[in-house]
């Protein structure tokens, strides 16, 4: 099933519940409205109905004492239907109304012919139906003939005990009434009836509109949600679609447009953040992998020369030694080991290159002036011919000892390599910069942006001994130190190399530099715990 499709279902289905729940709130609310409405009209009926009881003899016969009480008897048996016992006898033998005496001049007010009618109903009431009944059932009086309201153990009960009022359904002649029945006099209970059948129609109509109503909502509901799920689903749409695309094509350059700030918004936004670093991850992986195809390709061509000048010489040697003078055996020989050599120092570079950028666990505390002094009396030794000018600060720098004096030994060396006879090469150290500055012919603006990559010579390097990759160890060290180098003409000719250490210090006090070489060593502090 599509997200499309469940969240159509989802919106109908929430829809749907809230239309029921409010249909069948509203049937229910409108009923009760109703049925309280019929109650509220039977309880103040039997208000009324509480009045008559005085015309009830203690058996439920109407009192005949006098005359009078005779002639409401019989005017109210007139259209009283009792049941039929000798109740009905007793009632027919009313005696009639004697006349009003002639001394008064008046006629006497002409008595109700039916006992319940003395219950005025509102101009919006419905008369209905009453009957009194007695503690076994017997029905004593009622209003319409031919219409009984059954009597059930609760009414009996009523009218035996008496007790609190009670409203009941009851079916009479299939007319569904609404029954009200109360303690009327001892041993008597009195029956009012208003019949249901507006309210019943009334609701079934009802039932009929909101049932009308749920099917159309759910039905509108489902179209609405549909609309509305495409709307929401448009994004996810594109987000798909620019997954497969990147899938299929490989293309990192496809992005998803902004679609706001809601949930699929942000989603969007990762998902263009994750593209984005996978993008430069593909292109820092390229750029490795191009890296290391061109150092295998240079480093085979570097390689192969001294591999085939050495290879040439060792067969010469064997094929022709001896034919060969003394003389000319020694020469081929050192040959030979300034080939090895070579080979030895392009292998010996090559390795450093490969593991420069491997994280290095072995740091310390190095004390970079004492380091530069120490390559600098080496180089005097192999280059006697050159003056090196030493000026430097005691400085501390945290490093690897061992790529730190490879990188200055680099930058002094090829200061050398590049510096005329009986001119001096400058060396200095102050704060966080290491500076060797030669007198040589320089380097041209053509090959200045390239004297640090990989196997790079310029013309001036090429008819010279050498690897081309002592510049680049010198970057990939100050690169590790989180530095840099750089290489700019020096005033009145000549190349300034310029090695920037950030982490680098200057000791100004021999109490400062004490101390730190006491800590490095482990040796505890004067007046420390």
């Amino acid at each position: 099933m599509s997200f499309r499709r469940r969240i159509t279902l989802v919106s109908a289905a929430a829809v749907a519940v809230a239309v029921v729940l409010a249909s069948l709130l509203t049937y229910v609310l409108t009923s009760n409205q109703l049925h309280s409405q019929i109650d509220t009209q039977l309880r103040n009926r039997g208000r009324e109905a509480g009045r008559l009881i005085k015309f009830l003899g203690p058996n439920g016969r109407t009192a005949a004492t006098t005359r009078e009480s005779a002639a409401l008897r019989l005017a109210a048996g007139d259209n009283v239907s009792p049941p039929p016992d000798d109740a009905s006898a007793t009632l027919a033998k009313a005696t009639p109304a004697k006349a009003t005496p002639k001394a008064t001049g008046r006629r006497r007010r002409a008595t109700p012919r039916n006992l319940f009618g003395k219950l005025p109903p509102n101009p919006d009431q419905v008369r209905g139906y009453q009957q009194v009944v007695d503690a076994g059932g017997t029905v004593l009086l009622r209003s319409a003939p031919g219409v009984s309201i059954p009597v059930n153990a609760g009414t009996r009960a009523l009218a035996a005990r008496g007790g609190p009022p009670f409203f009941r359904d009851a079916t009479v002649e299939g007319i569904h009434l609404r029954v009200f029945a109360e303690p009327f006099g001892s041993g008597r209970a009195v029956q009012l009836a208003l019949p249901l059948t507006e309210v019943d129609s009334l609701l079934s109509r009802l039932r009929l509109i909101l049932v009308l109503l749920d099917v159309g909502g759910i039905a509108l509901a489902a179209l609405l949600g549909r609309l509305v799920a495409g709307a929401a689903v448009q994004p996810i749409k594109r987000l798909t679609e620019t997954t497969e695309h990147v899938a299929v094509t490989r293309d990192l350059s496809r992005r998803i447009e902004g679609v706001g700030e809601d949930e699929i918004g942000r989603l969007a936004g990762s998902f263009n953040a994750m593209l984005d670093a996978l993008e430069r991850s593909v292109s820092a992986l390229d750029a490795s992998v191009h890296a290391q195809r061109q150092l295998v390709a240079d480093a085979s061509h570097e390689l192969r020369t001294p591999v085939t000048s050495l290879r040439t010489n060792i067969e010469i040697l064997q094929q022709q030694g001896s034919f060969m003078s003394q003389g000319e055996q020694q020469g081929l020989l050192a040959d030979v080991v300034e080939q090895i050599e070579e080979l030895t120092l392009v292998i010996n570079d090559l390795i450093d290159l490969a593991r420069g950028e491997e994280p290095r666990e072995d740091l310390e505390e190095v004390r970079l002036d004492l380091l530069v002094d120490e390559v600098v009396q080496r180089a005097r030794r192999h280059a006697p011919a050159t003056p090196l000018l030493l000026d430097v600060e005691p400085t501390i720098v945290t490093g690897v000892p061992a790529r730190l004096e490879r990188a200055v030994s680099n930058l002094i060396d090829n200061a050398i390599k590049y510096s005329p006879p009986e001119e001096p090469v400058e060396i200095r150290l102050a704060g966080t910069h290491l500076t060797v500055r030669d007198h040589g012919p320089g380097i041209s603006v053509e090959d200045l942006p390239h004297i640090f990559d990989r196997f790079y010579r310029g013309a001036e390097a090429r008819g010279r001994p050498g690897s081309g990759l002592g510049l680049a160890i010198v970057r990939q060290v100050a690169g590790q130190q989180g530095g840099s180098i750089a290489a700019e003409p020096a005033p009145g000719g000549g190349t300034l190399m310029r090695l920037h250490l950030p982490g680098a210090e200057s000791v100004d006090t021999a109490e400062d530099l004490g101390a730190r070489e006491a800590v490095a060593a482990g040796v505890p502090r004067p007046g420390s715990s």
